[in-house]
C-alpha cells in the first residue's frame, strides 16, 4: 500500500479502503492477487462495487512538444453488492489477470523508471471515490527476458525506458500506449545506429517484437529511422539461440530490409484525453526516473546497475507523488 485515505466524496465518517497486493513482481498476462480491506464508517453503507483500475504514467508527443498524463488501461471489478455495517471490518480477496501488454517495470529486480499503479475505486450509495493507491511491479516474461539478455550478450547497453501514447500500425497492439526500451549500440553496430528501441507486444499466442533503429547519416545522406517487426512464441524459450536470432534481426534492420517504414508504422491517434496533473516540457526525448540507470553487460546479458541513486524506494515515492497529485486535481473538479 502506498496511500490510504478517507473517501472524500462521502465526507468524514465514511468507510475506508486499504488494498494490499501480494508481495513480489507479477508478469504480463499473469495473476495479480491481494486483498481489499474495508472498515465501516459511523453508519451502515451499501457497497455497490469495488473496482481496481490499472493506471500508467504515459508521455505524449504533439505539436507543442511533449507532455505527461495518467492513463487508465484496465478496470477490474473484484467485489461489491453487500452492506458494510457501522465499524465493520471486512476483507475481500481477489485474483485478476493483468493485460498481456502490461509494461515491465523492472529487470533483474532493478526499476526501469516506468510508473504503474493500482487504484481502488469504491462505489458507495451512488458516490464513487478512488480511495487507495498501490505501486504495481511487473517483471518480464521469459521471452522478453531472453530477448533483452541477447542484446546484452551482443554488447548493447540499457539507456532508458518510457511509455508512449499512440498505436504502432500493423501490429496487434491493444493498449492505448506502448513501451519503448532504449538501448545504446554495441560496438559492432555503433557505426550504423545511434540507438535501438525495443517494444514488446505480448498476447496469449506469442510476442511481437518491434525494433526501431535511429540510423546514423553518412557523408552523402541524412540519418533516419528504420523499423522491423518480428513474432516469437512463448514456448520453447530454452531451446532457441536468442543471441543469433536477435543478431539476425539487427542485421536485417540495419540493411534496410524493413517490412514497412517507420513513418507509417508509428501512428499517433492524437494526444490522450486531457488529464489533470499533466506536466508539459519542451522538445527532446524525456525518460522516466531510470534515466540515470546504466546496464553492465555480463554473462547474464543485460544487468541493470544503478548509477544515479535511483532505487526502488524512490520509484515508490514517484508513484505516490505523481498519481496522488493527479487524484487531488480530479477531486477539485
Amino acid at each position: 500500500m502506498v496511500f490510504k485515505r478517507l473517501l472524500g466524496s462521502l465526507g468524514v465518517g465514511g468507510p475506508t479502503v486499504d488494498t494490499v497486493l501480494d508481495p513480489g513482481a507479477v508478469a504480463p498476462g499473469g495473476p495479480l492477487s491481494g486483498q481489499v480491506h474495508l472498515k465501516g464508517g459511523n453508519a451502515d453503507f451499501d457497497i455497490e462495487h469495488i473496482t481496481l483500475e490499472l493506471i500508467a504514467r504515459v508521455e505524449s508527443e504533439h505539436e507543442e512538444g511533449e507532455s505527461e498524463g495518467v492513463v487508465a488501461f484496465e478496470r477490474l471489478t473484484v467485489g461489491g453488492g453487500f452492506r458494510l455495517a457501522e465499524g465493520e471490518q471486512r476483507s475481500v480477496p481477489f485474483t485478476v489477470a493483468l493485460p498481456w501488454e502490461t509494461p515491465i517495470t523492472e529487470l533483474y529486480g532493478q526499476a526501469l523508471g516506468i510508473v504503474l499503479g493500482v487504484r481502488t475505486e469504491l462505489a458507495v450509495a451512488g458516490a464513487k471515490d478512488k480511495g487507495d493507491l498501490d505501486q504495481l511491479t511487473v517483471r518480464p516474461l521469459p521471452v522478453q527476458e531472453a530477448v533483452l539478455e541477447a542484446f546484452g550478450r551482443l554488447g548493447f547497453g540499457f539507456k532508458s525506458a518510457d511509455l508512449e501514447y499512440g498505436h504502432i500500425g500493423g501490429t496487434g497492439q491493444q493498449l492505448p500506449f506502448y513501451q519503448e526500451i532504449e538501448l545504446s549500440p554495441a560496438p559492432q553496430y555503433a557505426h550504423a545506429v545511434n540507438e535501438i528501441e525495443v517494444t514488446f507486444l505480448a498476447s496469449p499466442g506469442g510476442m511481437e517484437v518491434v525494433l526501431e533503429a535511429d540510423k546514423r547519416g553518412g557523408p552523402f545522406s541524412d540519418g533516419h529511422d528504420a523499423l522491423s517487426r518480428f513474432t516469437v512464441p512463448h514456448d520453447g524459450v530454452e531451446h532457441q539461440d536468442w543471441t543469433a536470432l536477435v543478431d539476425g534481426w539487427l542485421r536485417q534492420l540495419v540493411e534496410h530490409r524493413s517490412a514497412y517504414a517507420a513513418e507509417s508504422a508509428y501512428g499517433h491517434d492524437g494526444p490522450y484525453p486531457a488529464q489533470h496533473g499533466d506536466h508539459s516540457h519542451g522538445g527532446g526525448h524525456r525518460s522516466g526516473p531510470g534515466i540515470g540507470t546504466a546496464v553492465a553487460v555480463g554473462a547474464a546479458g543485460l544487468a541493470v546497475g544503478v548509477v544515479g541513486g535511483m532505487v526502488a524506494a524512490e520509484v515508490v515515492d514517484e508513484v505516490g507523488d505523481f498519481l496522488e497529485g493527479d487524484d487531488e486535481d480530479e477531486d477539485d473538479d
